[in-house]
C-alpha cells in the first residue's frame, strides 16, 4: 500500500472511530456556514432589489439648464437630452422623463403647467396615484392640490390661460427654483412664487379669465410638490404658448453604481450648459438602509465566526486528547511532527468542507425563506458565493485546529509510553 493510500486509510479510520466528535465538528462548521451564507446572500440580493424598488419612487438624478446660459431661456433641446441620456445610460440602466414648465392662470389664479410625455412620466414615477387617466390631446392631469382648490372632478373642464408677461425673462425657470433649493431635489415650482409681476401685479389684468379649455383626464396624488402642478402633453403646451422650446428639467432614475461620479462627469462638460444634481431624498434613504444591512452583516458574521472557531477548536482539542496515546506511539515508531500535523489539518479541513457544503445549502434555503416572507422577493442561487462559503468553512476549520494540533505535535512519546 502506498503512503498516500495509508494516509487516507488512517484518516478515514480516525473519523469513523470518533463519529460523535466528527459530527460535532461538522455541525459547528455547518452552523457557521449556514448563517454566513444566508446573510451574505440576503445582503447581496436585497440591496439590489431595494435599489430597484427605490428607483420606482421617482428620480435620483435631475438635469437642468444653467441659468446664465442660452439654455436657461430656451431650455434643453432634444439633441442635448439625447446626449445627456447617453451619458447616463453608459453608467447603468436608466429611465427618464422631461418637463417643460410654464406659468399659467386658471380663473386668474397663478399655477404652473408642465408639458410632459405621459409614457415617460408614468414609467419613471410608479408611486404616483392617478384617479382617472393620464393626459392626452386636449386633456390634462391636475394635481390634488389644484383639484381641491378649484373644485375639479375627473371629466370636468378647466380653462387655462397663458400670458407671455407672466413668463417674461424667466421662461423655463419655473421649475429650477424648486430643484436648486429643495432637499429632495424633486421638480418643485409652487403655484405662486415663480410668477413674474408688472407693477406689483401678476399681469396688467389680473381678472382676465380667458384661455383654452381642457378636459380633466385625471387627478394625481403624490403627497409632494407635484400635487400643485397641471400636467399636459408637450404638444398642447406648445399650442397654448404659441411657441416651441426645449425642456426645463430632465429627471433620471439611474442605476449607476457611483451616482456622484456621474453627476461630476456631466457637470464637468461645461459645453453642455446643463447642471446635474442628485435627488438626496432617494439616494440618502437607499444608502442608509443598505449601510444598516451591511453593518448588521458584519456584526453577526464576526459573532458567528468566533463561535465557529471555538466550536471546531474545542472539538479538535477533544480529539487530540483522546488520541494522545496513539500520537505518542506513532512518534515512537518514527512518525514526524509534520506528518501528524498534516493529518489533523486535513481531518479538520474535511470537517469544514462537509459542514460548508451542508451549511451553504441550508443557508440558501433560509435566505429564500426570509426573502419570500420578510422582503416578499425571490432570490437566485449564487454559485460563486457558494464556492466561497465552502472554501471559507474549510479554512476556518483549519485555523481553529492550529492550537490543538500544535499541542499534538509537541507530545513527548517517552512520557506517554511511560504512563501506559
Amino acid at each position: 500500500m502506498t503512503n498516500t493510500g495509508m494516509f487516507f486509510r488512517m484518516l478515514l479510520s480516525a473519523v469513523f472511530r470518533r463519529r460523535s466528535r466528527a459530527v460535532m465538528a461538522v455541525v459547528a462548521s455547518l452552523v457557521g456556514a449556514a448563517t454566513l451564507s444566508c446573510l451574505a446572500m440576503i445582503c447581496i440580493a436585497v440591496p439590489q432589489q431595494m435599489n430597484q424598488e427605490m428607483r420606482a419612487y421617482g428620480a435620483n438624478l435631475i438635469v437642468t439648464p444653467l441659468a446664465d446660459s442660452e439654455n436657461g431661456k430656451s431650455g434643453i433641446d432634444d439633441a442635448m437630452v439625447e446626449h445627456t441620456t447617453e451619458m447616463v445610460s453608459a453608467k447603468g440602466s436608466e429611465k427618464h422623463a422631461t418637463y417643460r414648465y410654464e406659468n399659467v392662470r386658471v380663473n386668474a389664479a397663478p399655477y404652473v403647467m408642465a408639458g410632459v410625455n405621459p409614457a415617460q412620466v408614468r414609467n419613471l414615477n410608479h408611486h404616483w396615484v392617478v384617479d382617472g387617466s393620464w393626459p392626452s390631446a386636449g386633456k390634462v392631469l391636475v394635481g390634488r392640490d389644484v383639484a381641491d382648490a378649484m373644485g375639479l372632478k375627473v371629466g370636468g373642464s378647466i380653462t387655462i390661460g397663458y400670458r407671455a408677461s407672466d413668463n417674461a425673462a424667466s421662461s423655463g425657470q419655473a421649475s429650477q427654483s424648486g430643484t436648486d433649493g429643495t432637499s429632495d431635489g424633486q421638480t418643485s415650482s409652487g403655484s405662486t412664487g415663480a410668477q413674474q409681476t408688472q407693477n406689483g401685479h401678476v399681469s396688467s389684468d389680473i381678472m382676465d379669465t380667458s384661455g383654452t379649455e381642457f378636459r380633466v383626464a385625471g387627478i394625481v396624488d403624490t403627497g409632494g410638490s407635484e400635487d400643485s402642478i397641471i400636467y399636459a402633453l408637450a404638444g398642447d403646451v406648445d399650442k397654448l404658448t404659441g411657441s416651441t422650446r426645449g425642456v426645463d428639467v430632465i429627471e433620471y432614475s439611474s442605476g449607476a453604481s457611483d451616482l456622484t461620479a456621474l453627476v461630476n462627469s456631466i457637470n464637468d462638460m461645461t459645453s453642455m450648459h446643463v447642471k446635474a444634481q442628485q435627488v438626496t431624498k432617494i439616494t440618502a434613504s437607499d444608502t442608509r438602509v443598505i449601510t444598516m444591512l451591511q453593518t448588521l452583516f458584519w456584526i453577526v458574521s464576526l459573532v458567528v465566526l468566533v463561535f465557529t472557531l471555538v466550536g471546531v477548536g474545542t472539538t479538535i482539542s477533544s480529539i487530540v486528547s483522546q488520541r494522545r496515546n496513539e500520537i505518542g506511539l506513532r512518534k515512537a515508531l518514527g512518525a514526524s511532527s509534520h506528518a501528524i500535523g498534516v493529518e489533523f489539518y486535513v481531518e479538520s479541513a474535511v470537517y469544514g468542507l462537509l459542514g460548508g457544503l451542508l451549511g451553504t445549502a441550508t443557508g440558501y434555503g433560509m435566505a429564500r425563506w426570509l426573502c419570500a416572507t420578510v422582503f416578499e422577493r425571490s432570490i437566485g442561487f449564487n454559485w460563486w458565493l457558494a464556492v466561497v462559503s465552502v472554501v471559507f468553512s474549510a479554512l476556518v476549520a483549519v485555523v481553529a485546529s492550529i492550537p490543538p494540533v500544535h499541542r499534538a505535535t509537541r507530545i513527548d512519546p517517552a512520557v506517554v509510553l511511560r504512563e501506559e
